[in-house]
């Protein structure tokens, strides 16, 4: 009976887990679908995606982020998949940029520092003090070791541009 009981347990949890796996699956489905007409930056500045919000961040140690280009109409406090308030493109040697993540925002003014993390994709939001908003960052469109929702990614680099902002942390 104990062991009919564990058994039980076990196989909603893996149902769960797949539940979930699936669902942030289609979330990336999605994601990748109304991000891919952004892959050349020049797309993204006239679907909204013009404010530059940063430089090309680099860490020496953990990688790169790119540049941080932003929709401002977007950034107000809630966040949708389909809807990323910030498009990360990569500097490359021909001069172009290159879309490789997108990172949602929330401003600590819409949703307080001390509350509990927001989540999306089943992951929940990174508080940025530097910045005071809570962050989320998929890198959708460049493979990143360290994983698809680390902040860094190792493979981007900013060596294409003089225009950096050295990070120690975000």
């Amino acid at each position: 009976m104990i062991r009919a009981a564990q058994l039980l347990t076990c196989s909603m949890l893996l149902a769960a887990c797949s539940d979930s796996t699936s669902s942030q699956n289609a979330d990336l489905a999605t994601l990748k679908r109304v991000t891919s007409p952004f892959r050349t930056f020049s797309a993204a500045t006239t679907a909204g995606w013009s404010t530059k919000i940063t430089s090309c961040m680099a860490d020496q140690t953990l990688g790169g982020m790119g540049f941080h280009y932003g929709n401002t109409a977007l950034i107000d406090g809630t966040v949708q998949v389909d809807k990323p308030e910030l498009l990360l493109y990569e500097p490359q040697a021909d001069g172009s940029e290159l879309l490789v993540a997108v990172e949602y925002i929330i401003p600590y003014t819409a949703h307080a520092r001390s509350d509990a993390p927001p989540v999306l994709f089943g992951q929940q939001f990174k508080q940025n003090d530097t910045f005071q908003l809570w962050g989320l960052h998929v890198w959708a469109w460049k493979a990143n070791p360290s994983g698809l929702y680390a902040d860094w990614n190792p493979q981007v680099n900013c060596s294409n541009t003089t225009d950096i902002q050295a990070m120690v942390a975000h």
